[in-house]
């Protein structure tokens, strides 16, 4: 009899084990942007190749079927020295992409009526950095967004190292994180307090409603130290520390460029403008209502809404956006109507093509 149950107890515990092995090797299925399935395994040997040609260190991928996460997975190392590779916790610049969050944001204060999309700015705050010109009186929360506000993208690139407008706000489109960051001030202006309380207030109007719980444009000591390093194009480690944009931005809401995520965090929030949520219909519509029309010399006509990129190349309805710090680089892509999307975040200078060439891979 003792015998017997030794041997029910060894069968029982040789199936538990067949069926959790199988359960693990089972495969989610895919479905690329025409809706053809496509498995996990040619998506990660498609990114595996491309990171090697673009020589990227480390990269983090998550994608969005029907808006839902159907595959999330890590590549090479988040430290190249240490050998430490990325993992699920590992926390990238989203850089630009902040841009697009931001706005989500903006658009919290509009519909609490504390911030009107055409009213001009210094209405609510005088900015003493370009004071010397009276046109910038003109610019609008509008204008900002959709890069018109006549800015440049930042006053260190000018020969003079000076804020400027080099255009009348309103008519033409000047990529600008100059414009964001005098709305940024405005925000804090509104709520009346530092930069921390404009934190607070993302966190309570848009991170904790989403259950974003690793994103942040001011990251604390617990994301620092999560954070992947940077490389440069040559794959050199860049040493934030003596970084001027890392040293100029620290403990500063930087709503052009700082947010710090991952990609499951970040999927959160693409799904939730997938389904339009948090924000009233209005509101979608003027976040993707094209306010900028630029074409390029070679022919590819693009657009730019409140804090989203699309263009005459890709399908209705899609939009997306790149990010690009010294050593971050990332991107991401959403389709509204199909509720389909992907995001990738690398510790390299070569996340942007990296995310393009992923798409181009993903659509054929």
């Amino acid at each position: 009899m003792l015998e017997y149950r030794k041997i029910r107890l060894l069968f029982f515990v040789f199936t538990l084990i067949h069926l959790t092995s199988c359960s693990s090797v089972q495969k989610v299925e895919i479905e690329n942007f025409q809706g053809i399935i496509i498995s996990n395994d040619s998506i990660d040997a498609y990114v595996k190749t491309k990171m090697e040609e673009l020589k990227i260190p480390g990269a983090s991928l998550a994608i969005i079927n029907k808006g839902k996460v159907v595959h999330h997975q890590t590549y090479g190392y988040a430290n190249f020295e240490k050998k430490l590779k990325v993992t699920e916790n590992t926390i990238f610049e989203g850089a630009s992409i902040s841009k697009s969050v931001f706005s989500f944001f903006v658009m919290k204060y509009v519909e609490e009526g504390k911030l009107n999309l055409d009213k001009p700015l210094f209405k609510y705050l005088e900015y003493p950095d370009i004071a010397y010109d009276e046109r910038y009186k003109k610019i609008t929360a509008r204008m900002v967004l959709s890069h018109r506000s006549g800015f440049p993208n930042w006053r260190e690139n000018e020969p003079d190292n000076k804020l400027k407008i080099k255009f009348e706000p309103g008519t033409n489109f000047e990529y600008s994180g100059e414009g964001y960051q005098y709305l940024a001030l405005v925000l804090k202006e509104i709520d009346g307090g530092n930069w921390t309380d404009l934190e607070n207030k993302f966190q309570h109007k848009v991170a904790k409603p989403l259950k974003m719980e690793h994103s942040s444009f001011i990251p604390n000591e617990n994301l620092e130290q999560k954070k992947a390093e940077p490389y440069d194009k040559n794959n050199n480690w860049i040493d934030l520390k003596k970084n001027y944009w890392y040293k100029k931005d620290k403990g500063n809401f930087v709503s052009a460029s700082s947010i710090h995520t991952e990609p499951i965090d970040f999927s959160k929030w693409m799904i939730a403008v997938m389904n339009k949520e948090q924000l009233s219909k209005s509101s979608y519509d003027e976040l993707f209502k094209p306010h900028s029309t630029i074409t390029a010399e070679n022919g590819i006509t693009y657009f730019y809404s409140l804090g989203f990129a699309s263009d005459s190349t890709k399908p209705e309805n899609t939009y997306y956006h790149s990010g690009s710090n010294d050593g971050f680089t990332c991107w991401y892509l959403i389709n509204t109507e199909k509720d389909w999307g992907f995001v990738v975040f690398t510790n390299s200078e070569y996340g942007i093509e990296l995310g393009e060439n992923l798409f181009d891979y993903l659509r054929e």
